[in-house]
C-alpha cells in the first residue's frame, strides 16, 4: 500500500466534527486542550477559523460570539482555552519565548500549539490541506502578535485585533516590545525579514481609548502609544517604514474598524472584519 492511499484511508476513518456547538478535548502529551467548537450545518469545504481569548480565558464566549462569523464566511470555528494555570501571561500573551530566564526551543513555544489544532481539526475533517486563519483580540491578540514573530505557521491570515502591546520590528525595545534582550540568533535581519513578511492584519477600533485595568502601563508599552488604537497604528507604521528601507517583503495590513471599543464581539461583527481577515461576505 504506497503512502498517499494509507493517508488518505486514516483520514477516512476519523469521524468529522459533529454541525452546531461542541466542546471536544484534545492532549499534547500532558497537556490537555479544550476546543469549543460550532460548525455552520451550511459548511462543506469551507475554511478553518481559530479564535483566541482575551485575559478573562473566556473562549466558550469567544466561541458563541465568532458564530456569525461561522454562518457569514462558511468557516468552522475552533476557541481554544488557553487556560491561567497553564498558561500564565508569559506562556499566552508573551507566547512562551522566555520561560525562566531562558529562551525556549521553538517546539516549547504555545504558538506550536497553533499547528498542533490545525493538524487534528484537518484529521477529523478529513482535509488535510484545510486552510486556516487566526483572529484573538486583546490578549489573544497579544498571543498572535508574538506567534507571528517567532512561531512559522501555514495561517492564510493572522489577525491580532486590539492587542495592548504589539512586538516592535526593532532592537532597541527590549522583548516582549521589541527584539532587544533575545539571544542574537533570535534578532538577526533575517528574523526581522520573516516577520514583517508574516500575514499580519493588526486589527483596531478607532474608541479603543481607554487606559482601562487590563492595559499594559510599563512605561514600554507606553513608548509604543498610550492606548491601543494608538499602540497598533505605531506598530504598523513601524513595520512598514522598516520594510520600505530595507526593501523588504512586506504582507501586514492595518485595517480600522470605525466607531468600536474594546469588544471582541463588535469586532468580529464589524463590517472591517471580513477584509481584516482577506474574505469577502458570501
Amino acid at each position: 500500500m504506497n503512502a498517499i492511499l494509507l493517508a488518505s484511508l486514516l483520514f477516512s476513518q476519523v469521524e468529522p466534527l459533529p454541525t452546531g456547538k461542541s466542546m471536544i478535548e484534545i492532549r499534547f502529551g500532558e497537556v490537555p486542550l479544550k476546543l469549543f467548537v460550532y460548525k455552520p450545518a451550511a459548511f462543506r469545504d469551507g475554511p478553518l477559523l481559530m479564535v483566541f481569548h482575551g485575559v478573562l480565558r473566556n473562549a466558550e464566549e469567544y466561541r458563541d460570539h465568532a458564530v456569525p462569523m461561522g454562518d457569514r464566511f462558511g468557516a468552522l470555528i475552533v476557541a481554544p482555552l488557553f487556560d491561567e494555570v497553564t498558561f500564565p501571561l508569559a506562556k499566552y500573551q508573551l507566547g512562551g519565548i522566555v520561560a525562566d530566564g531562558r529562551v525556549t526551543l521553538p517546539a516549547e513555544r504555545t504558538g506550536e500549539y497553533v499547528n498542533r489544532i490545525a493538524k487534528e481539526l484537518r484529521r477529523r475533517e478529513g482535509r488535510e490541506n484545510m486552510p486556516y486563519s487566526l483572529i484573538g483580540h486583546s490578549g489573544g491578540g497579544q498571543f498572535l502578535v508574538r506567534l507571528a514573530a517567532f512561531v512559522p505557521t501555514d495561517a492564510t491570515r493572522i489577525v491580532a485585533a486590539n492587542p495592548g502591546t504589539h512586538t516592535f520590528p526593532t532592537r532597541t525595545a527590549n522583548f516582549p516590545y521589541g527584539f532587544g534582550g533575545l539571544p542574537d540568533e533570535l534578532q538577526t535581519d533575517a528574523v526581522l525579514k520573516a516577520y514583517l513578511a508574516q500575514p499580519l492584519t493588526i486589527y483596531v477600533g478607532t474608541k479603543d481609548t481607554e487606559r482601562d485595568e487590563y492595559l499594559d502601563t510599563k512605561p514600554a508599552a507606553d513608548a509604543q502609544g498610550s492606548v491601543r488604537f494608538e499602540r497598533g497604528k505605531n506598530a504598523f507604521a513601524a513595520a512598514q517604514k522598516l520594510a520600505k528601507e530595507r526593501s523588504w517583503p512586506f504582507r501586514w495590513k492595518l485595517v480600522i474598524a470605525q466607531d468600536v471599543e474594546h469588544d471582541h464581539e463588535k469586532m468580529f461583527n464589524h463590517d472591517a472584519c471580513a477584509q481584516a481577515l482577506g474574505w469577502m461576505k458570501p
